[in-house]
């Protein structure tokens, strides 16, 4: 299928940076300017609203699962159900950085400066059970997620003065800070059924509970840790909703798990499974000629995408002594062969990540700092590791097993720290050796084999890590918990950073259970930074603050790279079809398979 991406220009969608936003009812909101969608529009610029419905999507998922309720830190979830089990006031365009258009809400009003927010409910919405959406379900559920829910809901709700039902349909939020995206997260937040849960443990649900929905699909039947089925709601309330004209045309959406990514991938040789992202492009160039490829029922698509790398590798835990000295972390970053890895790997096709936001206008410039980057870092100069204020790059390696120039600077940075190699073994002044575990979740085989080459790097410099494979349930109970040293790690960010860099890498995270900050870090550069771009009154300025972000995070050491994907690869059945034009965010939550239809 030929498809063509949609692209923007980053200047022209942050052109409104710093403007007031009008206190009149709209359809949308953006984060800066206004949203490129005019009050009539019909669907999504790529959806089809001509798209037929019928068939499934059948994916496989490496892992297990113990709970239906992805709105809570406990248990282990399929990720997909966050984004199935609770629709909201407004959903997220994918082809713009940050714009939201009405779902649950006809329309959002907010104050001269954004210091409130109100939203009016759509008249007709219910649940699937087909009980009413109303204000007091509104008004539990924010509440309810921000003081028991996951942390990733925290945040808004501590930055939240009131909540108040302003009319029959009406609930308006309040804003104890000067912050422009609270209108906006606000508006982002899963909207569920009080009374399901009268009497019930909200925070402590687990498989005995399926949650009620008010969003196109509900769990039809599950089996806990082999499949989840969602069915289409034939009568879901929002088909003629513009957002939502053109989405949710699959009849079933079935996840179906596995024990490790060998077993997963031949079910979907066999037909078990429709649709297969594939992350590793040398097993895309060698193992996808089987039949079903070669007699044309199995298509491979290379779908383009404008988002930012994001950060995936292995992270470095800071709260543990073997982690907490950055030259350390240099000098896991020089023994780490990427080279040699991705070649083998990918066959040396894959860029590597450079920083968190490369791929992207966002992502940090090569030598110094300069300008309005470098006026936001010099305050911070002496917290600042080498590299933030003069120019920082990756360690390259010279493609062979050995690495002999990575490996000596590796040995430089350990004697740096207080450590060297006594009889072979690297040690301190006191003879102990330098050990780490190194946590991996069961049945991430890809991770697993990079990590045996960088053991065997690991010991040209006398260290032996200990390699720990967990179930899903105790990894990420492992995770919640911080007990790593370390560990698989994958962050997307996006075109219009906010408020979750905060659960990211702000100080306040760092010790809280079951928060997004792995690393740890606790750094003044990061908080003041990451409230600057919430703040910042000018495109430049923005534009500036990410940068500097990018550089402290990237210089801090914290996460070892590997390789990015500026396409994705997705082998599925021919059945399965989606729009010609593809978002700015390509394959993204939002897009498979909401987008997508079945079509014999």
């Amino acid at each position: 299928m030929r498809s063509t991406i949609r692209s923007f220009a980053l200047g022209a969608a942050l052109w409104g940076i710093g403007q007031l936003a009008v206190a009149e009812p709209q359809h949308g909101i953006a984060m800066y300017g206004d949203p490129a969608l005019p009050p009539d529009f019909v669907s999504l610029p790529y959806a089809n609203p001509d798209a037929p419905t019928g068939g499934q999507i059948v994916t496989a998922e490496v892992g297990s699962f113990d709970s239906l309720n992805p709105f809570i830190r406990k248990g282990s979830v399929p990720w997909q159900l966050r984004f199935f089990l609770g629709e909201s006031f407004m959903g997220r365009s994918l082809d713009e950085p940050f714009s939201l258009y009405g779902v649950l809400a006809e329309s959002i009003e907010t104050g001269p400066n954004r210091e409130w927010v109100e939203f009016t409910l759509r008249e007709g919405a219910t649940f699937s059970d087909g009980s009413p959406v109303t204000i007091e379900d509104v008004m539990w559920s924010y509440e309810t997620l921000g003081t028991i829910g996951h942390p990733r809901y925290l945040g808004f709700w501590e930055k939240v003065e009131s909540m108040e039902q302003t009319g029959d349909r009406k609930i308006r939020f309040t804003f104890s800070e000067d912050d422009r995206e609270l209108a906006l997260l606000a508006g982002m937040r899963p909207i569920l059924k009080k009374a399901q849960w009268d009497g019930v443990d909200f925070a402590e649900s687990t498989t005995e509970i399926v949650p009620i929905t008010s969003a196109p699909y509900m769990i039809d039947d599950f089996e806990p840790g082999r499949f989840v089925s969602l069915k289409r709601n034939p009568d879901y309330w929002g088909n003629d909703v513009p957002f939502r004209v053109g989405t949710n045309n699959i009849d079933e959406v079935r996840l179906e798990f596995f024990g490790d990514e060998t077993a997963a991938f031949e079910a979907f040789k066999v037909g078990e499974v429709n649709s297969n992202r594939e992350f590793n492009v040398a097993r895309w160039d060698s193992q996808y000629n089987f039949p079903a490829i070669q007699n044309g029922d199995v298509v491979l698509s290379v779908l383009p995408h404008g988002r930012p790398s994001g950060m995936t590798g292995f992270v470095m835990n800071t709260r543990r002594d073997q982690f907490s000295d950055w030259r350390v972390r240099d000098a896991m970053l020089h023994v780490f062969n990427f080279e040699f890895i991705n070649d083998a790997m990918t066959g040396g096709q894959q860029p590597r990540i450079t920083s968190y936001w490369s791929n992207s206008p966002l992502g940090m410039s090569d030598g110094p700092a300069e300008g309005r980057v470098a006026e936001f870092l010099q305050p911070f100069a002496d917290e600042l590791l080498p590299g933030a204020l003069e120019g920082y790059s990756l360690p390259v390696g010279d493609g062979t097993e050995r690495n002999r120039a990575g490996t000596a600077k590796a040995l430089e940075m350990m004697e740096a720290a207080g450590w060297t190699v006594q009889n072979g073994v690297m040690s301190n002044e006191a003879g102990e050796p330098f050990t780490f575990e190194i946590l991996l979740d069961q049945g991430a085989s890809e991770n697993q084999a990079i990590i045996d080459m960088f053991v065997e790097s690991l010991a040209r410099i006398g260290v032996t890590p200990t390699i720990m494979v967990a179930d899903s349930a105790q990894f990420k109970e492992r995770t919640d918990a911080y007990e790593f040293d370390m560990t698989y790690y994958r962050r997307g960010v996006s075109l219009s950073p906010g408020n979750e860099q905060y659960n990211y890498y702000g100080s306040e995270q760092a010790d809280t259970p079951g928060g997004r900050n792995l690393m740890g870090v606790k750094s003044e550069a990061v908080d003041t930074t990451i409230g600057r771009l919430l703040t910042s009154e000018s495109q430049d300025d923005f534009v500036a603050a990410v940068k500097a972000l990018d550089r402290v995070l990237t210089t801090g050491r914290y996460v070892i790279p590997i390789y990015q994907w500026n396409i994705s690869r997705i082998a599925h059945a021919k059945e399965l079809k989606y729009p010609e034009v593809i978002p700015v965010w390509g394959d993204w939550p939002g897009w498979q398979p909401d987008v997508w239809w079945y079509e014999e």
